[in-house]
This record gives C-alpha cells, sequence and structure tokens, in this order.
C-alpha cells in the first residue's frame, strides 16, 4: 500500500470511533475533500500533492476526535505527528512540513508556507464548495475569491 492510503486507512479507524453516524459522516466527507482539494491545489502549485493531501487527511482530527474547535490546530498538530508516528513512512522533514500546514490551517487571515497555503486553501474550497446554499465565511472570502480567480472561476 501507499503511505497515504495506509495513513487513510489509520485515519478512517479513528472516525470509526464517532459513536454519532452524522458527525462521523461530517468528518469523513470533509477529511476527504479537503484532502482531495489539497492534490488539486498542490499539483497546480508544483508543490507535493501527497504530502498535502496527508495533511489535509490529519488538519481537522483533533476536532473530531476530542469534540472540540478550542485550538485544535494547534492541538491537532500534535495529534498529526502520532498519527505519522505510528505510520512510520514519512522524513523528519515531511513530517514537519505536514505538522506545520495542519499548526497553520485556522489562521485564515495569515500568510505562511506554500504547504501551509495549500491546507488553508483547501479547507476554504470545501467549505466553500461542499454546499454552496451557505454564504462564504467573513474570514474566508478573501482567500475563496483568490482562489476563484486562481482556477479561472470569475
Amino acid at each position: 500500500m501507499g503511505r497515504l492510503k495506509d495513513l487513510r486507512k489509520i485515519v478512517d479507524e479513528k472516525l470509526l470511533q464517532i459513536e454519532d453516524n452524522d458527525k462521523q459522516t461530517s468528518a469523513t466527507v470533509h477529511l476527504y475533500g479537503v484532502s482531495l482539494a489539497a492534490t488539486l491545489i498542490a499539483e497546480k502549485r508544483g508543490l507535493d500533492a501527497e504530502l498535502a493531501s496527508m495533511a489535509a487527511m490529519l488538519h481537522d482530527m483533533h476536532a473530531y476526535l476530542s469534540g472540540s474547535y478550542d485550538d485544535h490546530a494547534h492541538k491537532g498538530a500534535d495529534l498529526a505527528r502520532e498519527f505519522l508516528a505510528e505510520l512510520n513512512q514519512t522524513t523528519d522533514e515531511e513530517t514537519e512540513i505536514i505538522c506545520s500546514a495542519v499548526y497553520h490551517h485556522d489562521d485564515k487571515h495569515l500568510v505562511d508556507s506554500p504547504m501551509d497555503e495549500v491546507l488553508k486553501d483547501a479547507d476554504v474550497v470545501h467549505h466553500c464548495f461542499n454546499d454552496i446554499s451557505k454564504p462564504v465565511k467573513e474570514k474566508e472570502q478573501k482567500r475563496y475569491d483568490a482562489l476563484r480567480v486562481e482556477f479561472g472561476l470569475d
């Protein structure tokens, strides 16, 4: 198996521990949706699509497993490190890249490393395109507008 597939297996096992079926489904849809968007954005920007997809699979795991979004990005980076240690298929540098993206993904108003930006933008893509009947959140509007231009949607 490839390491993304192996990581998804670990994530899926953890998501199955969520007792509320609606929350479990929502978590799965979001993580896989952001993962797909991260792959596309990373490819377009010439970055490592596999690492982007791995970061996306981990980015909200702390919130889903703890039931709290309180400082979930920062706490999630520590949890991501644990998942990656269990996976045992990333270099130290790759682990740092993934954990940095998870750590910074909620800072939508800041600009961080290119991979951090991929995850932020992938998260916005899923938030905004998963249910187009909902208004775009104020903190995501600038990124959403820039993504529409980047992908030729305006």
